[in-house]
């Protein structure tokens, strides 16, 4: 996380000699910082703060376990702390993501005829492997690689894009998912090679579109889909409860409207993000870095998590807005971000 934090002063020297400079602000700038629910926000922010080990982060950590559980004592901690950074220049992108509830089972039927596999033992780390339309030509086949069998090929894809699950069986039980790795190829956004065919106006490149269409031209849409190479294996979790959200990056549970997927080149994983988002469904809230995603690239980019279910997929998939980020950083690492004069 040194290294990381480090980097990310760096990067902001870099850019700001590219015309986007980082810039610390005062909480007084952020658009409805007084509203929110700080207390919220700690509780999210201690459930990742013990994996920050660098001496920067250690002692706030501690001063957040000990902080008193009232909004008063969580507003004034990140306010002590922290100052707000924005690195890079708006309009931010802001996406959704969710958690699917899908039907499934354990073995191959009539009905359940795609499945989702688990990590190969001799897949690379960070080295191309086979693309996403040779595994779905059955290269990974008969090797008991697979974890369920879902009903339909685009949400097999869909899966993938969120990165984690929950899979009714026949019988009622549900297995949960979490994301075990890729095969090394970039990801290829779908929705924007149909915006650039013709297939969809740019405004109507919602999840929900893309998978009406791909479901009203199976031939076509597969081959559409096929386009974007990479291909995310999956892993069970057995012991992940019901009201526990999916598994981040960081190896803990994700919360709704309170956790985002960032790029860790720009956004320290584990860091708070005040987040203004425009657009349909605004929000202004404090939010904690603690995931990342294949399409998560750039210094104003984040991914928010919408919760689980149809109804979270629903609003997840309509998500495409601008606004500005800023992550919140110990003030000496913040400070750290300018560039010498």
């Amino acid at each position: 996380m040194r290294a990381l934090l480090r980097a990310l002063a760096v990067c902001a020297v870099t850019v700001a000699a590219g015309g986007a400079p980082a810039q610390v602000l005062d909480f007084e700038a952020l658009d409805g910082w007084t509203d929110d629910d700080h207390l919220e926000a700690l509780a999210v922010f201690r459930q990742t703060c013990d994996l920050l080990k660098d001496p920067e982060w250690k002692p706030l950590c501690k001063v957040a376990a000990e902080a008193d559980d009232s909004p008063e004592a969580a507003r004034e901690f990140f306010e002590i702390f922290f100052k707000p950074v924005q690195v890079g220049d708006p309009p931010a992108l802001f996406t959704g993501y969710y958690e699917p509830e899908l039907e499934g089972s354990p073995f191959r039927t009539p009905r359940f005829a795609w499945p989702i596999y688990a990590r190969p033992p001799e897949l690379p780390d960070g080295t191309p492997w086979l693309t996403r339309s040779e595994i779905d030509s059955g290269l990974l086949s008969g090797r008991g690689l697979e974890i369920a069998w879902l009903d339909d090929p685009v949400e097999v894809f869909f899966l993938q894009v969120q990165g984690s699950g929950r899979i009714r069986m026949p019988d009622g039980r549900v297995l949960r998912v979490g994301y075990a790795g890729k095969n090394g190829h970039p990801y290829v956004s779908v929705g924007k090679e149909m915006v650039r065919r013709g297939l969809l106006r740019i405004e109507e490149a919602s999840a929900q579109a893309i998978r009406a269409w791909v479901r009203m031209n199976p031939a076509q849409g597969q081959a559409l889909l096929s386009l974007n190479p990479s291909y995310v294996f999956f892993r069970k979790l057995p012991s992940l409860a019901a009201d526990k959200g999916p598994i981040g990056a960081m190896g803990r549970s994700i919360t709704t409207l309170r956790s985002i997927a960032v790029d860790p080149l720009f956004t320290p994983l584990g860091a708070p993000v005040w987040v203004e988002k425009d657009g349909y469904r605004p929000l202004r809230r404090l939010f904690v870095a603690q995931d990342t995603g294949g399409a998560i690239k750039g210094m104003q980019r984040a991914d928010i998590f919408y919760g689980t279910g149809h109804r979270a997929g629903e609003v997840a998939g309509e998500v495409k807005d601008g606004g500005r980020m800023m992550v919140l950083l110990p003030i000496d690492l913040a400070f750290a971000t300018l560039p010498e004069n």
